[in-house]
C-alpha cells in the first residue's frame, strides 16, 4: 500500500516538474517594425534557442514606448528592445503613476548596439539645419524614432514647418512622390527598409547631423560610406543605445529570462557570425548609465553572491514520499 501511494505521489511529482519544464521554454519578445533591426535581433535568437529547449514569440511593434508598454501588462510577453533616451524619458515622467511604476520596475537585460539616427532627405538637403521649415516624418507617435525626432528639434532649437507621424513604409513613398522633404528612422545600419528601397534613381540621401546642441545631447556616430548601395559617402550622425530589457518578474519570468541571457551571453560569436551584422557591435557588458541589471540576469550570468544560507522549514509532502520510499 505504501508503495502504491508512493508511486502515486511520483507520478503527480513528475506532472507538476514537466508542466514546469514545459511553461519555462515558452519566451516572447517584442521588437519593432518588420523591417527594422530589432526585428531581425528578434528572429536572430529565436533561431538561436530553438534547439536549446526555448520556444521563443517574436512580435512587431509601433516602437520603444509600445515595447515597454507590453511587457509591463501583455501577458506572457517578458522582453522587449527599446531605445536607450526612451528608457530615460519614461524614468523622468513622475507625474503618471503607470509611468512612474514602469520606470520604476524596468530592468536591462542586457545593453545591445548603438543606433544611428537616419534621416533621409531629398535633392538638395544635406544638414540637420535645413530641416527649418520643412515637411519631415517622424514616424507614429509613440514610437521611438517620434520621442527621438522631437528630442532633437527640441534641444536644437530648429523647427520644421510640418512634423508628419506616420509609418516609414508610408514616409518613404511620400519622399519619393515629393510630398514630404525628410524622414527620420531610427536603426541600427544596415536598414532593411532603405537596402531594398531605395536606389540611386530616387534622387535621395542621408542627411548629416552635427549640430553642435545635439552632438552634447547624443554621442557622435558615422554611417560608413556605401552602407546602402546608393550611399557613396560616409555621413556624420549621431546613435542612441538599444536596449533588450525585461521587467522586474519575480518567481517563474525571473527564471525563464535568466536561463535566456545565460544562453544569449555565451553563443555571442554564434550570433555575430550568423546574425544581423549589427551583432558584431554589440558589448554586453557595456555600462549603461542610469539603468540596473535585472538580478535574475545577474544570477544566471554566475555574477551574483548569494545571501547567506537559512535552514529550510520542514516539507511535510516530501518527508511523506522520502519515508515512504524507505526500504
Amino acid at each position: 500500500m505504501k508503495r502504491s501511494v508512493a508511486a502515486m505521489l511520483l507520478s503527480l511529482l513528475c506532472i507538476f516538474l514537466f508542466a514546469g519544464i514545459s511553461a519555462a521554454t515558452d519566451l516572447a519578445i517584442i521588437t519593432g517594425g518588420e523591417k527594422g533591426t530589432y526585428y531581425q535581433f528578434g528572429l536572430n535568437l529565436q533561431e538561436l534557442v530553438k534547439d536549446k529547449g526555448i520556444h521563443l514569440r517574436v512580435y512587431n511593434s509601433k516602437g520603444s514606448i509600445e515595447n515597454i508598454y507590453a511587457v509591463y501588462k501583455r501577458p506572457r510577453t517578458q522582453m522587449g528592445i527599446v531605445q536607450s533616451d526612451v528608457l530615460a524619458f519614461v524614468s523622468k515622467v513622475r507625474s503618471n503613476p503607470v509611468l512612474a511604476r514602469i520606470a520604476k520596475k524596468t530592468k536591462m537585460v542586457f545593453p545591445l548596439y548603438n543606433e544611428e539616427i537616419h534621416i533621409l532627405g531629398r535633392q538638395g538637403i544635406t544638414e540637420f539645419k535645413e530641416l527649418a521649415g520643412k515637411r519631415v516624418a517622424v514616424d507614429r507617435e509613440g514610437s521611438g524614432t517620434f520621442l527621438t525626432a522631437n528630442l532633437m528639434f527640441e534641444v536644437s532649437g530648429i523647427q520644421p514647418r510640418e512634423v508628419l507621424t506616420i509609418g516609414t513604409e508610408t514616409a518613404l513613398s511620400e519622399l519619393k512622390a515629393g510630398n514630404i522633404d525628410a524622414m527620420f528612422y531610427v536603426a541600427g545600419y544596415p536598414v532593411k527598409l532603405f537596402s531594398e528601397k531605395v536606389s540611386a534613381e530616387d534622387g535621395l540621401s542621408l542627411v548629416s547631423i552635427r549640430e553642435p546642441a545635439i552632438v552634447e545631447y547624443y554621442p557622435k556616430a558615422e554611417i560608413p560610406a556605401n552602407t546602402y548601395a546608393w550611399q557613396p559617402n560616409a555621413v556624420p550622425t549621431v546613435a542612441v543605445k538599444a536596449v533588450l530589457m525585461s521587467y522586474d518578474f519575480r518567481h517563474a519570468n525571473c527564471e525563464f529570462v535568466g536561463q535566456f541571457a545565460k544562453i544569449l551571453a555565451d553563443n555571442m560569436e554564434w550570433l555575430q557570425a550568423n546574425g544581423h551584422p549589427k551583432w558584431r557591435s554589440v558589448d554586453l557588458d557595456f555600462p549603461l548609465k542610469g539603468w540596473e541589471q535585472y538580478d535574475c540576469v545577474v544570477r544566471h550570468l554566475d555574477r551574483w553572491t548569494p545571501p547567506p544560507e537559512t535552514p529550510s522549514e520542514p516539507n511535510p509532502v516530501l518527508d511523506a514520499v522520502k519515508e515512504m520510499l524507505q526500504p
